[in-house]
C-alpha cells in the first residue's frame, strides 16, 4: 500500500473539519489599510509550466513534512479513473515555509483567483467547474498529524484577494468556498490553478520580501456529493497535487493537472486546459464567495 493512505487521512479529515463544518475560520481577518500596488499586467501561466508542475521535483521542501510523504519532494499524480461513487471536487492549495525556514517577518503571501476546470469525455471540451477571486482556510500542523487547525493570519485585501502568512509549525491550508458537482463518468481530466505573490505586510517597515522563502503547491480533492460530511478517507480521496515553487514578488501560477490514463503530453498539446494570453479565462465566482468584514 502507498505510503500517503495513512498519512492522506488526517490530512483529508483536516480539510473536511472546515470545508463541511467552517468551524476553524478566523473571527476577525484584517482588512488591509494599506493596497499593495495595482497589477493588471498577464500573469506567466502556459501548458509547459502546468506540465512542469506535474513532473518536476519540488522547487524547495516544505518545512514539517515527513519525508515518508509521498508529496514530501514530487508532484502527486493520479492516473486511474474517478470512481462513479464520487459526483463532487473541490480545488485547494498550501503554503508552507521552506524547510530551511523563513527569515522574512514583513512579508505576506498574496494569494488570488483559483479555479477548477473538467476535461469532459463527451464533448472532449474544457468546462469550469469553480473560480473565485477569494479563497478560505486555516493554519494547520505541518504534518497534518493530529490534524489541528487554528485560524491563520488571513488580511483582506482591497482587489477580493487574500494575503497570509506560514510558519511556527503550521502551514495555511486553503480551498475554494463551495465544492463542485461531476458526473464521474465524464472525467477526462481535471485541472486546478491558483496565483499568488510576495507583498509587504507593513509598508512602514523595510520591505523584506528578497529573504522570504515561502513555498505554494495546488491540489484537488474528491467527495461523495457537495454537501457529505466525512466519515472516512474513503469519502475522500485526493485527486492530485502539484509541485511546491517559490513564491517571488512577481505573480506566478500554481497548478495541479490529473488526466485519465495518465499525462499525455501529446493530447494536452492539442487540447490544452483554457489558459489563453498567458492568464486564466475568469467566469462567474462562485457565490458565496466570503466577503470581509
Amino acid at each position: 500500500m502507498r505510503n500517503h493512505v495513512a498519512t492522506l487521512l488526517a490530512h483529508l479529515l483536516a480539510a473536511v473539519l472546515l470545508c463541511s463544518c467552517g468551524t476553524a475560520s478566523p473571527s476577525s481577518p484584517i482588512v488591509a489599510n494599506h493596497a499593495p500596488p495595482a497589477d493588471t499586467s498577464d500573469v506567466p501561466n502556459s501548458l509547459d509550466i502546468i506540465i512542469e508542475d506535474m513532473t518536476l521535483p519540488h522547487e524547495g521542501i516544505p518545512h514539517g513534512v515527513p519525508p515518508a510523504y509521498d508529496w514530501a519532494r514530487g508532484p502527486v499524480s493520479n492516473s486511474q479513473s474517478i470512481p462513479t461513487r464520487f459526483h463532487a471536487m473541490v480545488a485547494w492549495g498550501q503554503v508552507y515555509e521552506d524547510t530551511g525556514g523563513n527569515p522574512a517577518t514583513n512579508t505576506r503571501v498574496q494569494i488570488r483567483d483559483i479555479h477548477a476546470y473538467l476535461l469532459s469525455k463527451k464533448d472532449n471540451r474544457w468546462h469550469q467547474l469553480q473560480y473565485s477571486r477569494r479563497v478560505t482556510g486555516a493554519a494547520y500542523l505541518e504534518s497534518f498529524v493530529p490534524p489541528t487547525s487554528k485560524p491563520a493570519d488571513i488580511r483582506y485585501e482591497p482587489d477580493g484577494s487574500i494575503s497570509v502568512t506560514a510558519g511556527g509549525g503550521y502551514n495555511f491550508h486553503f480551498w475554494t468556498p463551495t465544492r463542485a458537482a461531476i458526473d464521474p463518468t465524464d472525467v477526462a481530466g481535471i485541472f486546478t490553478t491558483a496565483e499568488a505573490r510576495l507583498i509587504v505586510d507593513d509598508s512602514t517597515l523595510p520591505d523584506d520580501r528578497t529573504r522570504a522563502r515561502y513555498l505554494m503547491s495546488m491540489g484537488g480533492d474528491l467527495w461523495r456529493d457537495t454537501t457529505v460530511d466525512y466519515t472516512t478517507d474513503a469519502d475522500n480521496p485526493d485527486i492530485g497535487m502539484g509541485r511546491f515553487k517559490y513564491v517571488t514578488p512577481a505573480w506566478r501560477s500554481y497548478n495541479m493537472l490529473y488526466m485519465e490514463g495518465g499525462l499525455d503530453v501529446n493530447r494536452l498539446r492539442r487540447n490544452p486546459p483554457p489558459i489563453t494570453a498567458g492568464r486564466q479565462q475568469h467566469g462567474t465566482p462562485d457565490s458565496n464567495t466570503p466577503k470581509a468584514p
